[in-house]
């Protein structure tokens, strides 16, 4: 399974009005704002950190300290110093709560920033009811068509996306493309994330040429506006690199993917989450070649990285334990990988709840890890539960389903149910066809 990395989180500097008293932190503050946007976070925190000793001296309710610290909170949520954002996200939307209605906006910002923090930690319901106050303020300060209400839809589609909830998300995504292609220059960073996630959003669907065609207008876009060597261009060479890896375009999709890693090491750290999200991908499409002894330590890589910096039951955590026990299997190497995807689908149950397509997809990898092993009874069970999860969903998510069946085809066959085995691998390549299938 591979992890597209999206980045809809947009946070804007709030507008200031220079004095004799705010002169020498209002410079502070958009040297660090300009080194954040051209991805030079180490030297961004340094300055946002000389601005927050600057503004605590103006008074622990003032509205420049409140933008230091929302902006502040801004590097350490890109650094995945998630413990260090959220007090100063927090102490932000405190300040403007207590300013009042001419901070309203401000306050909206906080809002959204606080709840892109939760969603990064799977703290999914936390995070949606910010994002509704949130856009709700933005659509009445602002108007309905403005680029931050834009930018609201993306981030709460992105909620829903990472929940499964595919069809919530798809109007959200696309209206805030449209507010954003009447609003800003084509060739603005922000329209570039909307166009990512709405290919994100085509790739899960198998809409393989329109996904294809969005990333690489969104990759265009970044590499012009931000340079060659910014974070956001990394996460464009990273999804199209998983598109290609999806159309068994390898040959394509690996120098993506190494230049995507070498360009986030460099950026954020070899611990970031982002960097396990590449290696994870690498280590996909050298199992996908076969290549099982080069993926195995990138899976292990990406585990311990994603462990450390999202806790032990971050889903992005079971990710790691799915595909690891994939390539344990692979290899053939003789040891139980039931723990590993046990665990994985205990971590899915406790995030999602335990009806989600997420959850399904899951079971599907433990009844592969069981027909493996010779656990025929168990297998099937497992297959029969994702089915069943399937079929409540009111809209059938298809890749999900046409790995389920061709699994169950794969159980059937190994059992020597040939005539139940023809019937599952027929509807696996009827999905199969049909994603492939012009629009």
């Amino acid at each position: 399974m591979r992890k597209l990395i999206l980045w809809s989180f947009c946070l804007t500097l709030v507008p200031w009005a220079a004095s004799g008293q705010t002169d020498h932190w209002g410079s502070t503050l958009t040297a660090a704002d300009k080194a954040y946007d051209q991805g030079r976070f180490r030297e961004a925190e340094s300055q946002f950190v000389q601005a927050e000793k600057e503004a605590e001296a103006f008074g622990p309710f003032d509205n420049p300290l409140a933008m230091t610290l929302n902006n502040l909170a801004r590097v350490y949520q890109r650094e995945a110093r998630y413990t260090e954002a959220e007090p100063l996200f927090k102490r932000a939307l405190g300040i403007w709560e207590n300013i009042g209605d001419s901070a309203i906006t401000n306050k909206a910002t906080a809002l959204n920033n606080l709840a892109a923090l939760y969603t990064y930690q799977s703290r999914y319901g936390e995070a949606e009811p910010l994002y509704l106050q949130c856009l709700a303020l933005r659509e009445k300060s602002l108007g309905p068509e403005h680029p931050e209400v834009a930018n609201t839809l993306s981030n709460l589609g992105e909620l829903y996306s990472e929940q499964g909830r595919f069809a919530e998300a798809e109007p959200l995504y696309r209206r805030a493309l449209f507010i954003k292609e009447r609003t800003l220059a084509q060739d603005d960073p922000e329209l570039a994330t909307s166009i990512n996630n709405l290919a994100a959003l085509d790739l899960h669907q198998g809409k393989y040429a329109e996904s294809e065609s969005l990333f690489k207008r969104a990759l265009s876009i970044r590499q012009s506006a931000l340079g060659p060597e910014h974070p956001d261009v990394a996460n464009s060479l990273n999804n199209l690199a998983a598109l290609y890896s999806l159309e068994n375009r390898y040959s394509e999709a690996e120098p993506m993917y190494l230049r995507s890693l070498a360009i986030t090491e460099k950026s954020l750290g070899p611990d970031h989450p982002d960097v396990a999200s590449g290696l994870n991908n690498l280590a996909e499409l050298y199992r996908s070649e076969k290549k099982y002894a080069e993926a195995e330590p990138l899976y292990k890589r990406a585990l311990s990285i994603r462990e450390k910096a999202l806790g032990p039951d971050h889903p992005d955590v079971a990710q790691s334990l799915d595909n690891l026990a994939g390539v344990l299997l692979l290899k053939g190497k003789h040891i139980n990988v039931d723990p590993l995807y046990l665990r994985a689908l205990a971590i899915r149950k406790k995030v999602y709840g335990a009806e989600n397509p997420v959850v399904a997809a899951s079971l599907s990898d433990l009844g592969v890890a069981f027909t493996e092993e010779g656990k025929f009874p168990e297998a099937e069970q497992a297959l029969a539960e994702a089915l069943t999860i399937l079929a409540k969903q009111p809209k059938s998510d298809a890749p999900i389903l046409e790995r389920v069946y061709a699994n169950m085809a794969n159980l059937y066959e190994r059992e020597g149910k040939h005539k139940k085995a023809r019937k599952m691998a027929e509807k696996a390549k009827a999905l199969r066809a049909l994603a492939e299938s012009p629009s």
